[in-house]
């Protein structure tokens, strides 16, 4: 079979699989991050491909994972142009849980109770969802996601053992979990403010960071603008701390805002005429 033959072959094979199927196959090469598989039905060349933690939750490689070994595993992508299957055996590996995770719906809200907090996020054990084979539980929010507001630590928004109702966001199938937002909950401040801001508004707020390239004010609560260095003086300023330093209050005139972005753009020059136009 040529390679145009073996391709529109592939394609027509593929046009049959859909996710949800689960697929047998034969592990035709192993490497450092994941598996090739030659699928039961078409032995020309190998279409699937199971990466590392998509195996098994629990290790990679799994340590009787060799060439010629018999599996079985869900379909979780179908790329026709690639030519590709992804699969997933953590999905057969544990029935329940990707049962569970595959009958979520994004926007649906979801309880549980804050199990462990990480420098990266939190984990949720959900009220209706089985235990993770790996992690504290089978939910997981980001950093980003935790509230509208800057924060320095996870543990300033939610303590171990707090009940907790998130939006669900979509299931990570990687780490076989549900991605959560505690924020899309809450209303979001900078949307209110918004509402009620318009350019040209000259605001007293409070010095919060500086930055290389500006300083950060608060000029409402959970509010946050920035000043950018350009716009902290009439004369250049080399570095923010030159001018001003946190905990400063400052007057400052807002110059954008950004909804779909949440960014507010302040300057505290154009609060007073430059110099020799007095």
């Amino acid at each position: 079979m040529d390679g145009t033959s073996e391709d529109q072959a592939s394609r027509t094979f593929l046009a049959n699989i859909h996710v949800g199927d689960i697929c047998g196959g034969t592990v035709a090469e192993v490497t450092r991050s994941h598996l090739v598989v030659t699928l039961d039905g078409f032995s020309a060349r190998p279409l699937g491909t199971v990466s590392g933690l998509d195996v098994s939750l629990r290790q990679y490689p799994a340590a009787d994972m060799e060439v010629g070994r018999r599996i079985t595993a869900k379909v979780i992508r179908v790329d026709l142009d690639e030519g590709q299957v992804r699969l997933s055996m953590t999905a057969t590996e544990n029935p329940d849980l990707w049962a569970f995770l595959t009958s979520l719906h994004h926007g649906e809200i979801l309880s549980g109770t804050v199990a462990a907090i990480e420098r990266f996020g939190v984990f949720v054990a959900l009220d209706d969802g089985p235990a993770h084979p790996l992690f504290p539980g089978v939910g997981f929010i980001t950093i980003p996601e935790l509230s509208w507001r800057r924060f320095a630590a996870a543990s300033d928004i939610v303590e171990i053992g707090q009940r907790v109702s998130c939006e669900f966001l979509y299931f990570d199938t990687w780490n076989g979990e549900a991605r959560l937002s505690l924020r899309a909950t809450r209303p979001d401040p900078f949307q209110a403010f918004a509402e009620e801001m318009t350019v040209g508004r000259t605001l007293r707020g409070q010095v919060t960071g500086l930055v290389p390239f500006g300083a950060f004010v608060e000029v409402a609560d959970g509010i946050e603008g920035l000043v950018h260095l350009r716009e902290l003086a009439w004369t250049p300023v080399a570095a923010p701390e030159d001018v001003v330093q946190v905990g400063d209050e400052v007057t400052v005139v807002v110059t954008e805002i950004d909804r779909m972005r949440r960014r507010l753009a302040l300057s505290r020059r154009q609060v007073s005429p430059a110099p020799g136009l007095r």
